[in-house]
């Protein structure tokens, strides 16, 4: 993996593409900015392991470029999704620290922004608000991909 340090065009340029997320939509432009300035670009490669099937989850991905793979370790080949810039995965990770279900993998060269669950933790503490937002959003948009799924295997009434 290789690490980019961030001027302040790809602050800007994060930012604009933050707005974007349904994550991040109860946020003010204030709010914006304090979560953009806890994020952590990183670099992937073509085939590039971003975590495993098993790890232990410890952040939320945004992807700034390129296409990240999601897939399980048992069957390389199925993909689960391919996710593309201003998609974002891993978020269960900002609320517990409970073993990875699929690998990620960059589908190509990809840059992601990376918001670790140490931080989100510290703006619990010294934004609350900010946090709380983006806790409830972050259930909802759970809640959403649980009902996709039970109601794509014929179980609607699962609740």
């Amino acid at each position: 993996m290789r690490f980019s340090f961030s001027s302040s065009k790809m602050k800007s340029s994060r930012l604009q593409l933050l707005k974007s997320l349904s994550l991040l939509a109860d946020l003010s432009d204030r709010e914006l900015g304090i979560i953009n300035a806890l994020m952590h670009d990183r670099n992937y490669l073509k085939g590039e392991i971003i975590f495993d099937e098993g790890d232990q989850g410890q952040a939320l991905y945004v992807i700034l470029s390129g296409r990240v793979a999601i897939v399980r370790q048992n069957d390389l080949q199925t993909r689960l999704a391919i996710l593309e810039p201003g998609q974002f995965f891993g978020e269960l990770a900002l609320l517990d620290d409970s073993p990875r279900m699929a690998q990620a993998r960059a589908e190509e060269d990809c840059v992601l922004s990376v918001l670790f669950r140490g931080e989100f933790t510290g703006l619990l503490e010294t934004h609350a608000v900010i946090a709380t937002r983006i806790a409830v959003r972050l259930a909802r948009e759970m809640g959403v991909r649980l009902r996709n799924a039970m109601a794509a295997l014929g179980r609607g009434d699962f609740i």
